[in-house]
């Protein structure tokens, strides 16, 4: 293994084929939460990857029976608890996003299982999403007390448009793989026992393509994701604005307590 990558040891990291390099959330006991060191890796890794003249193709998966549950419970309270952590995770969120958008490698993401939060802004927003049937895809910002940021304004109504984008924004409802493929919010959707190598397979295929010309196209593409970068903005900045609030404080109470949440409904704006 290159010692490029030597430093991201939240991460597993393989290399399943040639010119293929594989990052894997491993931390299957707790469904592949993830935690401050975590969160900051994968942003940071994309740049190394970008800049890697021996990758031509990324997967991204999840060990287990889960793709990513997303932050864990002691990374949200430093947020809600003190404010230097919450700029700090605001500046990350940024930067996880549009290092992604940037990164000059295609990037297939195999989705296996629960995906929320930080997994799921790169399950989302690979070039080419591949989840299984089982899978249980969740945005869990307003159920948590904060406003939808991550890839939620970015992407979402671009793939599945604005009207199914409101109702799972809002809701917080969870949609199977199979539902997501039916209304756009990923590529594709396989059985289970087939997602590793339907994803293998098509990372073989775009790393023994032209890359150039699949670079390029991926960079032409992502236009799309960079004149929204206002919309992904305001959505992060109100989403850190609801950290200091009761709502997620609530939010993260009720599950800690495995309840349902009881917001305050004095809502000043």
């Amino acid at each position: 293994m290159s010692d490029r990558y030597s430093a991201y040891t939240s991460l597993k990291i393989d290399y399943p084929s040639k010119r293929i390099l594989r990052l894997t959330f491993d931390r299957p006991e707790t469904y592949n939460s993830v935690d401050a060191q975590t969160h900051t890796q994968l942003t940071h890794i994309w740049r190394d990857i970008n800049d890697d003249p021996d990758i031509s193709a990324v997967i991204v998966t999840g060990a287990g029976k889960a793709f990513s549950a997303g932050g864990d419970f002691e990374l949200i309270k430093s947020i809600l608890d003190n404010p230097s952590a919450r700029m700090a995770t605001w500046k990350e969120a940024k930067d996880l996003v549009y290092n992604v958008i940037n990164c000059n490698k295609p990037i297939i993401s195999a989705i296996n299982g629960v995906a929320v939060g930080a997994g799921l802004v790169v399950g989302i927003l690979a070039d080419i999403s591949i989840c299984g049937k089982s899978a249980r895809i969740v945005d869990g910002h307003t159920r948590l007390g904060v406003a939808a940021g991550d890839v939620a304004c970015i992407i979402w109504p671009l793939l599945c448009g604005l009207a199914k984008a409101k109702y799972y924004l809002l809701t917080c409802k969870p949609l199977s793989g199979t539902e997501a493929e039916r209304i756009g919010l990923v590529s594709l959707c396989v059985e289970d026992a087939d997602l590793q190598k339907v994803a293998l397979e098509t990372a073989e295929d775009l790393a023994s393509g032209a890359q150039s010309a699949i670079r390029w196209t991926k960079y032409a593409l992502n236009n799309w994701l960079r004149v929204n970068g206002p919309l992904f903005d305001t959505s992060t900045a109100l989403e850190m604005l609801g950290f200091a609030g009761a709502e997620a404080r609530e939010g993260l109470a009720s599950h800690l307590e495995k309840r349902k949440p009881v917001f305050p409904q004095d809502c000043p704006i």
